[in-house]
């Protein structure tokens, strides 16, 4: 069972949070409407929860993902559940399967979604996606790929960065106890590893 901190974690998002956790193993990043991605990160998460329940099981990132766009597919239906315009949101979920797999979701406001191995979204993307395709490589340890994106963001963003500006969501595949569970890294982490950028 989940413990009642477990759901009080998840009850709201804040206008500042850019990246929240779905469930123990997924994390999500979104750029757009703040309002609705709460609708559409609600119901990942009230998914997510039902097939525990029911199952037993997690479930995987990719159907998370593929419930959401099912939902952002649905909109113009004409039932009391759909929105009557497409959600205005970019969605990046990322978190480690079952069999120990790590994935990354990218669904664009549309509802369509595709895997990536490192994707950028949001303002100033483009150029964020260039050096991440030129960089980014899949045998990069996880703390070289947080390096990576910490100076991508370094380059992209108009401010100087720092811990109250950015947030950092991780999900190791292998890590002890917190192996495949999302959490987001603390600030003084955060200008630990931007000291040594």
């Amino acid at each position: 069972f989940r413990s009642k901190q477990w759901y009080q974690r998840r009850v709201a998002i804040t206008a500042g949070e850019k990246i929240v956790e779905i469930d123990e193993h997924i994390g999500c990043a979104m750029s757009g409407l703040i309002a609705d991605s709460r609708i559409l990160i609600d119901h990942a998460r009230v998914e997510a929860q039902n097939h525990w329940f029911t199952y037993n099981e997690k479930m995987s990132v990719e159907s998370v993902t593929q419930s959401v766009s099912n939902l952002a597919l649905s909109f113009g239906e004409y039932d009391k559940k759909s929105m009557s315009r497409p959600f205005g949101v970019a969605i990046l979920m990322a978190g480690v399967d079952a069999d120990g797999e790590s994935v990354l979701l990218h669904m664009d406001p549309s509802g369509t979604y595709l895997k990536y191995g490192a994707k950028a979204i949001g303002a100033g993307s483009e150029g964020a996606q260039t050096t991440l395709e030129e960089q980014y490589h899949k045998s990069m340890s996880l703390d070289d790929g947080v390096k990576l994106c910490l100076s991508v963001l370094k380059q992209v963003m108009e401010e100087k960065i720092n811990s109250t500006n950015i947030e950092v969501g991780i999900c190791r595949k292998s890590d002890g106890e917190t192996a495949g569970k999302f959490h987001l890294m603390k600030k003084e982490d955060i200008d630990t590893l931007l000291s040594n950028l």
